[in-house]
């Protein structure tokens, strides 16, 4: 799927043509420098490496400096490659927001906010004992009995408890792109995507 990187600006609301107010969110999209082409003689697939956002010469490796010379551009933070472009690339070309147009629909994924180590209720949605009777003064949020006595006498895998919560990859699908403004090189999609402002985000068609 082809695609761009992309940063997470925030979140906002517009109205549509029946004074629906919709939320949505703000995209900079691009854009992005090819700075490497792969091939099926050499690397046995097709795909496209495209880099996104400029980083300082000091914070990249030598390695990182000599690949991106050869596509003739700075160093950049965010590398990733993407398959499917109808287009032919050449290196050092860039693809803009203008990849995508309105009405269509794409595929966000980012890392979701991380939460640290949280409880069944906020990680699970649990409902906890609901009124505090019987003297449970500690009970509220607890999360209840995770497993029976003689049999099986153990815990099962998978049990919802408490643990780490966020920070993993999620992709939200089908979100309508309802603006581009390619001047900014903004993208308006409809609904929430995963990650905190000014997080990366891989947007696919």
């Amino acid at each position: 799927m082809s695609g761009l990187i992309g940063r997470k600006i925030g979140m906002t609301s517009i109205f549509d043509e029946n004074g629906k107010n919709i939320p949505c969110t703000v995209i900079e999209a691009g854009p992005c420098i090819v700075t490497q082409v792969r091939t099926k003689e050499v690397d046995g697939y097709e795909a496209l490496q495209l880099g996104f956002d400029d980083k300082t010469e000091k914070h990249a490796t030598k390695a990182d400096l000599g690949h991106f010379k050869k596509a003739g551009t700075s160093a950049k933070k965010k590398v990733v490659e993407f398959h499917g472009f109808e287009d032919a690339y050449k290196l050092g070309d860039a693809i803009t927001v203008e990849l995508f147009s309105e009405g269509e629909f794409v595929d966000v994924a980012g890392v979701s906010k991380g939460k640290g180590f949280q409880g069944v209720v906020k990680r699970h949605g649990f409902g906890g004992v609901g009124q505090s009777t019987h003297g449970q003064h500690n009970r509220l949020r607890a999360p209840g009995s995770v497993g029976a006595s003689s049999y099986p006498s153990r815990v099962f895998k998978g049990m919802r408890m408490a643990g780490r919560t966020g920070g993993d990859k999620v992709t939200v699908q089908n979100l309508r792109v309802l603006k581009v403004v390619s001047d900014k090189n903004l993208l308006v999609v409809k609904g929430a995507i995963p990650g905190h402002k000014n997080s990366y985000v891989i947007i696919q068609k």
